[in-house]
């Protein structure tokens, strides 16, 4: 699986049912992302909702790439961890979503993307910004190449702002440049909405991640057609 934008930011928006997920795909998103957003930042989805999804998905003739979160499993757990994984990748989806926090001591998480890189499935990593990411684990993600599909970064706790106001502009910068560096595809998400763009193009990810931006309000109100046109729109003119 390439995530790799080839030279163009391209867009992860996130669903929770089969209509929005539809509505996504015909919307112009370049990948659908399977979460419950109401259940933190890598909130699940029930297995028989995600193969629902991908189903009705593949019936209408879309080959977007479908990634599914596993939930937001401590991954200090980590035989409960690599079960939700096999579970999620079970359903059809092309890349599962594993939360690293900076909680876990760096040795137990480097164990743990070390596993996840040999589990056969496409795997990225989505370091949880709140509290900082630690260099230490983000360079053995780095290292591990191409046994990982890609590596993200996103954020816990929305009401407390969008991924920029969680990290400086400059840890962000160096943060993706140590994957680039590596050949890494990397994505960015964390309640970004259309005013974070220009900070988004700046820094060049291969994708950014929605859900905020594309709802009327909250980020747990349904997808709007509306917003997801508007975005669809910026992000072609960046």
């Amino acid at each position: 699986m390439n995530l790799s934008g080839q030279g163009r930011m391209r867009m992860l928006v996130s669903v929770r049912t089969v209509e929005e997920a539809l509505l996504a795909a015909k919307g112009g998103a370049d990948f659908i992302d399977l979460k419950e957003p109401r259940a933190g930042a890598l909130g699940g989805l029930p297995t028989g909702l995600l193969r629902d999804i991908v189903q009705s998905l593949r019936a209408v003739g879309s080959t977007l790439p479908i990634s599914a979160t596993i939930g937001d499993l401590p991954i200090e757990h980590l035989p409960a961890v690599m079960a939700q994984v096999h579970a999620v990748a079970a359903c059809g989806v092309d890349i599962v979503k594993v939360g690293i926090t900076r909680t876990a001591e760096p040795a137990t998480a480097c164990r743990a993307l070390d596993a996840l890189a040999a589990s056969g499935h496409a795997i990225v990593p989505v370091f949880i910004a709140d509290q900082g990411v630690e260099p230490q684990v983000l360079a053995h993600a780095a290292a591990l190449g191409p046994a990982l599909a890609g590596v993200m970064v996103d954020t816990q706790d929305k009401r407390a702002g969008s991924l920029f106001d969680v990290m400086t502009d400059d840890a962000l910068r160096q943060l993706v440049g140590v994957l680039r560096a590596a050949g890494r595809p990397v994505g960015l998400a964390g309640a970004l909405r259309l005013r974070h763009l220009p900070a988004l193009a700046a820094l060049a990810p291969d994708f950014a991640g929605f859900r905020s931006a594309v709802c009327v309000g909250d980020r747990g109100a349904a997808l709007d057609a509306g917003c997801l046109h508007a975005l669809r729109q910026a992000l072609s003119a960046h």
